[in-house]
């Protein structure tokens, strides 16, 4: 489980793709345990290892293999299909975040690494020293993004400033602070990217729980 508090921003150094499966290489240093940081994680310089799940964007990635300042996962064709991941390259940015510890501080929200799907940048607007993001996505993600919710983009955990209800295509917007810029890859989106979606899960259990009342 992760909260979508981002604890370093990595960067892509491959990627690797073959007939079955890609393996992603990401460079950085604070997940991997080797700099110690002012963060809401203790787990910060204890050392990752193999099998250690990482959220690369949002999505929830195992460790593979470790050299250096890098480490390596696995990413499946249906992960590829369904999330920005295929659009990434060497150099790219990405946001990383570990599994939370079961002593860690909950900054965010439940968040799982799976994601819902994708959806695609449709404006930006500063507001002040913030910056609205407004973003298209299908209706059947938008049915479970509420007003003053929680979602998850690009595995960051955001509140939900506004909604709008359409079909088959719906919107939202939320309002991105400047540390949020500064601490994610937000601070590099344009109109028409596409990122990540992850919608609150405690609302997926909710009409899951309905729908087998009736």
């Amino acid at each position: 489980m992760f909260t979508g508090i981002i604890e370093e921003i990595g960067r892509v150094k491959a990627i690797r793709r073959g007939s079955s499966e890609a393996k992603i290489v990401i460079s950085c240093s604070r997940v991997l345990g080797k700099k110690n940081t002012m963060s809401s994680y203790p787990s910060i310089g204890v050392p990752t290892i193999l099998g250690d799940s990482i959220a690369v964007n949002g999505v929830c990635l195992t460790v593979t293999e470790l050299r250096g300042d890098t480490f390596t996962a696995d990413v499946m064709p249906e992960t590829f299909s369904r999330s920005s991941l295929s659009s990434l390259r060497p150099g790219s940015k990405v946001n990383l975040e570990r599994a939370m510890p079961a002593y860690g501080r909950f900054g965010g929200h439940i968040v799982s690494g799976h994601i819902d799907g994708t959806g695609k940048i449709s404006s930006l607007k500063r507001d002040g020293n913030a910056i609205w993001f407004t973003i298209e996505t299908d209706s059947d993600i938008t049915d479970f993004i509420v007003e003053k919710g929680s979602i998850t983009i690009d595995g960051i955990s955001l509140t939900v400033a506004a909604v709008t209800h359409q079909k088959p295509k719906g919107e939202f917007q939320v309002s991105v602070i400047p540390h949020t810029l500064s601490e994610t890859s937000l601070s590099e989106k344009k109109t028409g990217d596409i990122v990540n979606l992850e919608t609150d899960i405690v609302g997926k259990y909710v009409k899951q729980f309905f729908k087998e009342e009736k």
